[in-house]
């Protein structure tokens, strides 16, 4: 099932340094948070990714094309170094497509523009190319293509440690709630698509604001609540809460690290929704 990738955002928020980098290229460890999406899909078997190119498609193209297995993987080295035999992979069984979808462009609109290479693909998947998480990908699409929508996500409360103010029109505060605590879920970032969704899509417009909201006036548009873990990386400081995991190899996203190991991953289990009409 292909990957429909969006990695052409600026980072403006994350511009302490690697100031030309593309956000889905800020590092986590030695490799880009767009890698590990990339690996957590693949994880699933999801091996096929059509990556939309925006700001800094040089610096992905660049990263692939002179990609190095040794960081990431162990190996036999002999003869001098004249030979390198590596024990594991990481992309040596995968498909990307490159492909330059503008600079300014909406999210939906990129969609658009990479259909042509998603017309073998009934259902396919979209990330944001930044944001994680250590759903049972599988399984959610199994949910999906058992019901009748052309769109789903994850859906996650929010990370931010922002309050909630109650108060009246003279300024007096009733009380303070934490973001994370309230009952609201947020648009996580992992879609399931059908190529119905085009459908609900129209030139320059944007996947959720117009082609998801189309889609939901419909019925056509679901969501699966998910408790477990899930991360953005938004901001510098998200990225260094994210750093500071996967050193510790406390790193729930890093599904691959736990099966490499032996160990099955434990997931949360998503509440079902209802199917669509």
């Amino acid at each position: 099932m292909k990957v429909v990738l969006f990695c052409g955002g600026l980072g403006m928020r994350m511009r302490a340094d690697n100031q030309s980098l593309p956000k889905p290229m800020m590092p986590i460890g030695s490799r880009p948070v767009l890698w590990h999406v990339m690996r957590y899909y693949a994880h699933f078997g999801h091996t096929e990714f059509i990556l939309c190119l925006g700001y800094g498609a040089q610096a992905v193209k660049d990263y692939f094309l002179n990609y190095k297995e040794t960081e990431s993987n162990d190996f036999v080295l002999t003869k001098g170094g004249d030979h390198v035999e590596l024990l594991d992979t990481d992309i040596s069984n995968w498909t990307i497509s490159f492909i330059d979808t503008g600079m300014d462009t909406a999210i939906g609109e990129r969609l658009r523009r990479v259909r042509p290479y998603l017309e073998d693909d009934e259902i396919f998947l979209a990330n944001y190319g930044d944001v994680l998480t250590d759903a049972p990908m599988n399984d959610l699409i199994d949910e999906f293509a058992d019901s009748g929508c052309v769109a789903q996500f994850l859906a996650v409360k929010p990370q931010d440690s922002f309050h909630v103010v109650d108060l009246d029109d003279a300024g007096m505060v009733s009380g303070l709630t934490p973001v994370a605590d309230m009952s609201m879920h947020i648009n996580g970032g992992f879609f399931a698509l059908r190529q119905g969704i085009f459908d609900y899509l129209e030139e320059g417009d944007d996947l959720v604001m117009n082609g998801c909201v189309r889609a939901a006036q419909e019925g056509k548009l679901r969501a699966v609540r998910y408790p477990g873990f899930w991360a953005p990386m938004d901001t510098l400081k998200e990225r260094t809460a994210l750093e500071a995991m996967y050193k510790t190899g406390n790193s729930p996203w890093a599904v691959w690290r736990r099966a490499s190991n032996g160990t099955r991953p434990i997931f949360p289990v998503a509440e079902a929704r209802p199917a669509c009409g």
